[in-house]
């Protein structure tokens, strides 16, 4: 039995922090990756936690991810800029474009960065969130891999390109969208393949194209997209964003987080709205609580009436007070890469 045993936040930020200073992270950016791996932990997303430190380590080792590139801003046209990630670390790339789009918004009342060149950043809404702290809507979307077949085909050929979007509230939680155009994200089919879990049926389709329970099949083929033909279209769109409008790649040219044969060239594009520019931002906020209410005091179907993004929400408060639970076979892969670089075990 994969049994969980429970860590303090703290010590799993100290030892993310210190494997990724052992591999040439400069402490600056080690501290952005270790935030948005703890953040996919805290908020349930496992399949983008610290899971993933082995791999992220792993393309190092190989060059075929730069822990010291040089990032640099290439254009900057009014409301709208660009960021060459230079095959850097995603999570580096989407912190300093999430912060450069919200500093535009200040002066401009939105803010548009893309970014090209770059790799998986973990999970978007830790990107979109950052804008709640300024009053302002956050909107992160970025392509991926191959994963969904185009609707009518059986090829894998489309990301499952996520989309985050987030909304401030007053008294009530935030409003946070996190979502990709598949069923489900690609990173939970691949987590149960590594813990030998079967998946749903409506998750994935093996090679031809039929339902299957099984993830490596599932990796194999496609992953079911959201809607049929709605998701497939979303996911081109997200696709043209991020991979063309950034001159980053072209769609299906992005390459998985575990392929190591060369960079990912992944891109991505991120949002700021300054609420203040259209309205007024504590009614804006008061108006947002006022729906929720009257959303929550509708008849509940189950027992409690849930927005988007409230569950990861309480989830992440919780943990925080009580611990975040690792599985073990979790924590066998990040202690074997501790042993080889000399930090301590978990």
């Amino acid at each position: 039995m994969n049994e969980s045993v429970l860590y303090e936040i703290n010590l799993l930020k100290d030892f993310c922090n210190n494997v990724l200073l052992k591999v040439e992270v400069e402490s600056e950016n080690s501290e952005m990756i270790t935030d948005s791996l703890i953040c996919a932990d805290l908020r349930g997303v496992k399949s983008h936690g610290i899971v993933r430190l082995p791999t992220y380590v792993e393309r190092i080792e190989k060059g075929i991810l730069d822990p010291k590139a040089s990032m640099k801003f290439e254009k900057n046209a009014g409301a709208i800029s660009l960021l060459n990630a230079n095959n850097g670390f995603g999570q580096v790339a989407g912190y300093k474009a999430m912060k450069a789009a919200i500093d535009i918004a200040r002066v401009y009342g939105i803010g548009m960065v893309g970014v090209k060149n770059s790799n998986h950043f973990g999970i978007a809404s830790y990107y979109s969130m950052l804008a709640l702290e300024e009053d302002m809507i956050g909107l992160v979307i970025t392509h991926s891999s191959p994963a969904i077949a185009p609707y009518g085909t059986t090829k894998p050929l489309l990301g499952t390109n996520p989309l985050s979007i987030a909304v401030p509230a007053d008294k009530q939680k935030p409003i946070v969208l996190d979502m990709s155009m598949s069923m489900v994200a690609r990173g939970k089919i691949r987590y149960a393949a590594l813990t030998g879990s079967k998946i749903p049926i409506g998750w994935g389709l093996d090679e031809d194209g039929n339902p299957t329970e099984d993830p490596n099949e599932a990796l194999k083929g496609s992953l079911v997209p959201i809607g049929g033909v709605k998701g497939s279209a979303l996911s081109l769109i997200i696709d043209i964003l991020c991979g063309i409008l950034t001159d980053s790649c072209l769609t299906g040219e992005v390459k998985t987080v575990t392929d190591m044969s060369g960079p990912a060239r992944t891109g991505h594009m991120f949002c700021a709205i300054n609420i203040s520019s259209f309205i007024e931002a504590d009614k804006f906020k008061q108006n947002v609580d006022s729906v929720i209410s009257k959303i929550k005091a509708f008849p509940a179907v189950s027992d409690n009436i849930y927005m988007a993004g409230e569950i990861e929400y309480n989830l992440a408060k919780k943990r925080i007070a009580e611990g975040l639970p690792v599985e073990q076979d979790v924590i066998n892969t990040l202690n074997a890469l501790a042993q080889r670089y000399g930090v301590s075990k978990l």
